[in-house]
């Protein structure tokens, strides 16, 4: 499957068969020996017990054989991955950020996107961050994964070698909506990427806000940062208060274990990006999120907040 999507494929197949064969070799071999031993040792045909004095030729070879086997089944592990290894110094780097419960990439030009789009046939470093737990992301087609861990500086390195679209996933379980962590890798030609990694992250959708791209940008923020998975604009209760309806709403809040009630605006929206742990939403689990100071500013949040008022219309 997928056959030559990255430069690591063949190695990591290669090395998946020989592991496979060998199982299934010694899996069918050593069945057939233990039936034949019931069929030929039974009490009818072997009433009487014998002793079997040792044999030591056959000592050395149960022993020899399996251990080269081994050799050889690590040798093909290790010939796969210590290519992955050797970052070469030419890559394009995206960051990747991991958090519950969504990905985002940042392009050296401060592009942001939350799909990773890359052009084919050249070496790409994904410098791996997770903001809250560990994740692991996986791309199955390039035969990748790596686990993220919280304050751990980690990488990943390929060559995407075919155009089309493949998936990548999160397979540390994360939390609620672990599997929610799920988006595409595109992998285009270079002249189209250069295209797309040129154009403005503001993407402006033509059937919603007319005339109002802050508030576009707003909700593409929210995307990126994986705030939708756990806010619904529908209404819906998730891990967190849904987004519908929710400025200038009265809220009861838990601060400092006091109750009391606040008007949801920008002040208090200000803080809860910041300092989610300050005010809880009655009814709602305190510590579900990360602070986002050191991953939004203030220009993003007023552009959140232009979206959220569009949502009481």
């Amino acid at each position: 499957m997928y056959s030559g999507a990255s430069n690591f494929v063949e190695a990591v197949d290669t090395a998946f068969v020989v592991i496979l064969g060998i199982s299934l070799f010694f899996l069918v071999g050593i069945t057939v020996t233990m039936i034949y031993f019931v069929w030929r040792y039974n009490k009818k045909r072997n009433p009487k017990a014998t002793p079997i004095e040792g044999n030591t030729t056959l000592e050395i070879v149960w022993t020899a054989i399996p251990t080269a086997l081994v050799l050889v089944m690590f040798y093909f592990g290790w010939a796969g991955w210590k290519p992955m290894k050797e970052t070469p110094p030419d890559a394009m780097r995206v960051k990747t950020t991991a958090r519950m419960w969504s990905w985002s990439f940042e392009y050296e030009n401060g592009k942001l996107s939350n799909k990773l789009v890359l052009p084919v046939n050249k070496p790409v470093v994904l410098d791996l961050v997770s903001v809250d737990v560990i994740h692991s992301l996986y791309i199955p087609a390039f035969r990748v994964k790596e686990d993220m861990v919280p304050g751990t500086d980690k990488q990943m390195w390929f060559v995407p070698q075919q155009t089309g679209q493949y998936d990548l996933f999160c397979t540390e379980y994360c939390g609620l909506r672990h599997s929610y962590m799920y988006t595409d890798v595109e992998v285009m030609e270079q002249e189209e990427f250069q295209e797309w990694y040129e154009q403005d992250a503001t993407m402006v959708a033509e059937d919603e806000q007319e005339g109002n791209v802050e508030a576009v940008a707003g909700k593409n923020i929210l995307e990126m940062t994986g705030c939708l998975a756990c806010h619904s604009l529908d209404g819906s209760k998730i891990v967190g208060p849904s987004f519908k309806g929710i400025w200038e709403k009265e809220e009861t809040v838990i601060t400092d274990g006091e109750e009391r009630q606040i008007t949801v605006d920008s002040a208090y929206i200000f803080r809860s990006i910041y300092e989610p742990a300050a005010d809880i939403v009655k009814g709602y689990r305190k510590g579900q999120m990360v602070s986002y100071r050191n991953q939004l500013n203030d220009d993003q949040v007023n552009k959140i907040l232009e979206y959220l008022k569009t949502l009481n219309e």
